[in-house]
């Protein structure tokens, strides 16, 4: 018995489903562009990513390494800012936090130990807070990363978190409009990334001279 080509049916060709991402801030993620399509890839360096951290990464990590990154570089900002002022005007502990800006935090636990409880309490409840904003339980991520190669296992930002918008913007500067929205961001991942090599430095200047920076 012979069968014609009408007789063979052909073998339906299913394509893997493609994730959906909700769009937060205006952006969208795209896992074919640069870091997902987020915003911070500015002339002259552009798509800089020398080591390939983000290459071949999944979404929810790329947002995972924003995440840090923008983090750090706020704190490397108040950092860089406390360094160059609390060496020259420091009238807290009647005076008695001085020299390199290194050594002051370990003077504040000498000078007023109860202060810098409450200081390492207060850092704790931010940090805390931060992780229930953005993060997906301890034990919820684990289910949910279990197709992620094992890059991952007990972390992952809610998939309606930006990454580093926890909310708080007191003096209402964060645009409504998308594209403002990434110019800002922009502009703060730049500031950032320069404070995180200022900080650095002036961290290791006073640990190499032992003295202040001016």
């Amino acid at each position: 018995m012979k069968l014609s080509l009408s007789d063979v049916t052909a073998e339906e060709v299913v394509e893997p489903e493609k994730p959906k991402y909700p769009t937060v801030n205006g952006w969208t993620a795209d896992p074919t562009k640069f870091c997902a399509g987020l915003p911070g890839a500015v002339a002259p360096l552009g798509e800089f990513d020398p080591l390939g951290f983000t290459k071949d990464l999944p979404v929810q990590e790329i947002k995972r390494f924003r995440e840090a990154e923008v983090t750090h570089g706020r704190v490397a900002m108040m950092a860089s800012l406390g360094y160059l002022v609390a060496e020259h005007f420091h009238p807290f502990f009647g005076g008695a936090v001085t020299g390199p800006a290194n050594s002051h935090l370990a003077q504040v636990h000498e000078q007023a130990p109860f202060f810098f409880a409450f200081l390492v309490s207060s850092i704790a409840t931010w940090e805390l807070g931060r992780a229930i904003i953005g993060w997906e339980a301890p034990l919820k991520a684990i289910v949910e990363n279990q197709e992620l190669e094992g890059r991952t296992w007990f972390t992952k930002l809610n998939e309606n978190y930006y990454p580093g918008d926890i909310g708080f913007d007191p003096l209402r500067l964060k645009p409504k409009d998308a594209q403002e929205f990434a110019e800002l961001q922009t502009k703060e991942l730049n500031n950032g990334r320069l404070a995180m090599l200022a900080t650095i430095g002036m961290m290791v200047q006073e640990q190499v001279t032992n003295q202040p920076l001016f």
